[in-house]
């Protein structure tokens, strides 16, 4: 997730923005950099891939980059891979315009197009030099930044926080904002934009915070809001009484609670960019609707979370599409000399892109002609660069080892993709499609109605907390849910932790069974809820002390058999794991503080495994 700041006043500009930025870097980022107007009125703009401290060094920590109003940025990639040249600002043509963004420009390519039959050339992979070139391309019509920055706004689709330097108007920048966060502070002869308080907090602690659509013109002794009608208005102030180290995890106690909450946002930045007219779209997808209906078979590979992504896909994947689907462990495939040929279609998921037996593994995989189809997080990863198609999650840096929102991105994307290729081979029905369409934008609303609820969860966990051994037990897609659940709650909590299909209790798991066992039963998978059933009875009788997952409508039938229940919202079929993972992972992080364990880096894990 990408990182602002910015500032106006009588100080030395470059200092107080690197010192924004690197109370930024929590947030995680790929390079860095700073546009700042000098006495003189000339844009001087630094940047550079790496860490913070490349850049400080640069410039000598901000002495050798003269004036008093800037704005400073730090990139997660999210369209060109890192680099120098497509670290933010992002100057135009002419060099009057630097821009630094946070979000994603759908319609980019469409303006892009636009701009170079104009004569405009550019120089970076991204989607926001368009915007930097756009401000341009208006302020030569209309001689007005604000002017060209309402324009470039009514022509952008999409999320964004920028932040934008006219050279020729160096008494202001300007602020805009839609679906990613912009605050304004206010300081004594000085203003000052952020993505989050904590970059600012040091200077001031008065702040305004921006809403959808507004804009607002910062000077060192005014600040001006429009509303997105472009009227002025004026906006409420709010007094920061948190202190620093609270606000690099956004006020969280550990950042895997801070991402357990970012999910539905996440989502959102994944799937509703692609979803045009309830349509699916992959703009940049090679793959073409020819290929799909002569590939034979379809192999997901993947390690850890990431696998446990595929174990749903393939539930999902044959049901839409009709065609066979292997998930694999990556470091399993490589050695296991797969069965493949130019009609198979791989789908490789890494979080990081850069996991050492994936890599391999797509490797093999291409090297005996299969078509590479990867969704990662990371933009121009290994992973993506070798990758024939890549489609990215967006879901922005993931700090915490125990992955969430990469998963429930994964999910998400893995099934739109399921869909749109089963849209392509007409084994889908135009009622269902629009039935999972409708259902997926709904996602994000119903999973922040969860997360608003957790008190149940909190008190579950404190009734659990001190079992030395669990078992998940669930069907189908519920036994997929349940890898999940156990691996969440294992590698943080250090509790042994096992998820078995319940199918196979008899066929020995259930000799594991005594008094006082503690057994999480999944029954959101709504075909099979009534073997569910069964099976939670079958562990009971075996004196298992039992906690169940389920879905709203099933509760009072669920706690007739069962005292202690979770319910999450209903939601079409493939999509309820999205849901149901949710209390799975607030159940491992409350019993993993409950225990007093290191949340965010576990021991003996790493967040990116790059060895094999």
């Amino acid at each position: 997730m990408c990182g602002i700041v910015g500032f106006a006043g009588g100080e030395q500009a470059a200092p107080i923005l690197l010192d924004g930025l690197e109370r930024l870097e929590y947030r995680g980022y790929d390079s860095a950099g700073i546009a700042v107007i000098s006495g003189d009125k000339k844009l001087q703009v630094k940047k550079s891939k790496g860490r913070l401290k490349v850049l400080r060094d640069m410039i000598q920590g901000g002495k050798s980059v003269e004036g008093t109003i800037g704005i400073g940025h730090t990139r997660w990639a999210t369209h060109g891979e890192p680099n120098d040249v497509n670290a933010h600002p992002h100057l135009s043509g002419d060099g009057k315009i630097a821009v630094v963004h946070n979000g994603i420009i759908e319609n980019y390519v469409e303006l892009r197009d636009f701009l170079i039959s104009n004569g405009y050339k550019f120089i970076s992979d991204t989607d926001t030099e368009v915007v930097s070139q756009l401000v341009s391309f208006y302020y030569a019509e209309c001689g007005n930044a604000l002017e060209a920055v309402f324009r470039v706004l009514r022509r952008i689709e999409g999320a964004y926080a920028l932040g934008i330097l006219c050279v020729d108007e160096p008494e202001h920048f300007i602020a805009a904002r839609k679906d990613a966060p912009l605050l304004i502070g206010y300081g004594e002869g000085s203003n000052y934009i952020a993505s989050d308080v904590t970059a600012i907090i040091k200077h001031t602690r008065d702040v305004s915070y921006m809403e959808d659509g507004e804009v607002a013109v910062i000077s060192a002794d005014k600040v001006q809001f429009y509303n997105a009608m472009e009227q002025t208005i004026e906006k409420e102030h709010h007094t920061i009484d948190w202190d620093v180290s609270a606000a690099e995890k956004g006020g969280y106690a550990h950042f895997m609670l801070k991402e357990i909450m970012e999910q539905p946002e996440a989502i959102r930045k994944t799937a509703f960019s692609r979803i045009r007219d309830n349509r699916i779209v992959f703009e940049d997808m090679k793959f073409t609707a020819e290929q799909i209906k002569d590939v034979s078979r379809i192999f997901i590979i993947a390690c850890g979370s990431s696998y446990h992504v595929g174990v749903v896909g393939k539930y999902n994947l044959e049901r839409l599409m009709r065609k066979p689907v292997e998930v694999c462990l990556a470091s399993e495939f490589r050695y296991s000399d797969p069965l493949v040929d130019d009609k198979t279609l791989v789908i490789v998921i890494s979080q990081s892109g850069e996991t050492l037996d994936t890599m391999a593994a797509l490797r093999e995989a291409k090297a005996r002609g299969a078509h590479i189809l990867s969704i990662v997080n990371v933009v121009g990863s290994s992973i993506a660069r070798e990758s024939d198609d890549v489609l990215y999650t967006w879901a922005g840096p993931e700090i915490a080892v125990a992955t969430t929102k990469a998963y429930s991105t994964q999910l998400v994307l893995l099934n739109m993709l399921g869909l749109y290729f089963a849209d392509a081979l007409g084994t889908v029905s135009a009622a269902q499609y629009d039935e999972i369409i409708e259902e997926l934008l709904r996602l994000p609303g119903k999973m922040e109605q969860m997360l608003e609820n957790i008190e149940d969860i909190k008190h579950f966990a404190s009734n659990y907390f001190n079992h030395n051994s669990v078992f998940f037990i669930g069907r189908n897609l519920d036994y997929a849910m349940g890898l999940e659940g156990s691996l969440k709650l294992k590698e943080i909590s250090y509790i042994h932790s096992e998820a078995y299909a319940s199918g196979e209790l008899k066929h020995g798991t259930i000799s594991l069974i005594e008094d006082g066992t503690l057994v999480i039963a999944l029954g959101t998978y709504e075909p099979l809820f009534d073997k569910a059933m069964s099976n939670i009875v079958e562990v009971q009788a075996r004196g298992a002390d039992v906690l169940a997952l389920t879905t709203e409508s099933n509760v009072a039938e669920m706690k007739k058999t069962v005292e202690n229940v979770i319910s999450v919202p209903e939601t079409h079929t493939i999509l309820q794991p999205s849901l149901g993972v949710v209390p799975l992972q607030l159940f491992a992080y409350y019993v993993a503080l409950l225990r007093g364990c290191d949340i965010d880096k576990p021991r003996n894990l790493a967040k990116s495994v790059t060895v094999e």
